[in-house]
């Protein structure tokens, strides 16, 4: 479904990102990976998608806080794959604190690396979108991109930010054969959740298998965890021409979370 069409996605050596990866590359787009993590690790999971899929799969070290390595990062796509057709932005991070108590350093990063990072890189990418005239751009956002959760200032504030970048850049390109959505996935279990399951704990005087049962997947009508796979799918489908019509929207799959 993707054959001849290249990707670019933030933040995917690991979890949701990597599944948004493979997903594509299993449609037989080109993709470019990016984010941190052990080198070996991340250089099995790039030749793995050139292995299992027979696309060429390329690894970009880019530090999504630098504007400078964003556009660099963006160049070297265009130009060692042609074009970047698909640009998914993933890379997150997260703290959790009570907002008196929360690090100014650990905002700061959060509102880089969850925001400001996806604004540059669809700004990289839309010149050639728009020549080409087509394009797709599908921002992570989260749940949290709709509703607050306390002692996430700094995470909900980016999500709620993206939620209005993505509307914008819709309604910017609407006309140009570019969609622009995001997906708001409630809890995945993913290595960034699982690393704040601890800080929540610490943070709410609970242990992490309360905050697993009675914060996380209380949120959650289904009581269930969303799987990448089931994120990845949807992002699969927002690239094809079947959701040509889908743009500036925020599509939750959460379990039902934001149903209430």
């Amino acid at each position: 479904m993707l054959k001849g069409k290249s990707a670019l996605v933030t933040g995917s050596t690991s979890g949701i990102g990597l599944a948004y990866a493979r997903a594509f590359a299993a449609q037989g787009a080109d993709v470019m990976i990016n984010g941190l993590g052990d080198a070996a690790q991340i250089e099995a999971a790039r030749q793995a998608i050139e292995t299992d899929f027979g696309v060429r799969a390329l690894y970009s070290a880019a530090d999504m806080t630098q504007p400078d390595q964003i556009e660099a990062m963006v160049r070297e796509a265009e130009s060692t794959l042609g074009k970047v057709d698909i640009l998914v932005n993933n890379a997150g991070i997260q703290h959790v604190s009570p907002i008196d108590e929360f690090p100014i350093d650990k905002w700061n990063a959060i509102i880089a690396i969850n925001l400001s990072s996806a604004f540059h890189t669809m700004r990289a990418v839309l010149p050639g979108m728009k020549a080409r005239r087509w394009g797709r751009i599908i921002n992570t956002a989260s749940a949290h991109a709709l509703v607050a959760s306390p002692y996430k200032s700094a995470y909900v504030a980016a999500k709620h930010g993206i939620a209005g970048l993505t509307k914008t850049a819709a309604l910017e390109v609407a006309q140009l054969g570019i969609t622009v959505n995001a997906i708001c996935p409630g809890y995945v279990w993913t290595p960034l959740v699982e690393r704040q399951v601890p800080d929540t704990a610490k943070a709410r005087g609970i242990s992490e298998e309360a905050v697993k049962r009675d914060v996380l997947l209380a949120a959650q009508p289904t009581k269930e965890f969303v799987t990448v796979e089931e994120v990845a799918a949807l992002a699969v489908f927002l690239a094809s021409d079947g959701a040509r019509s889908m743009t500036g929207t925020l599509l939750p799959v959460d379990g039902g979370w934001t149903a209430a």
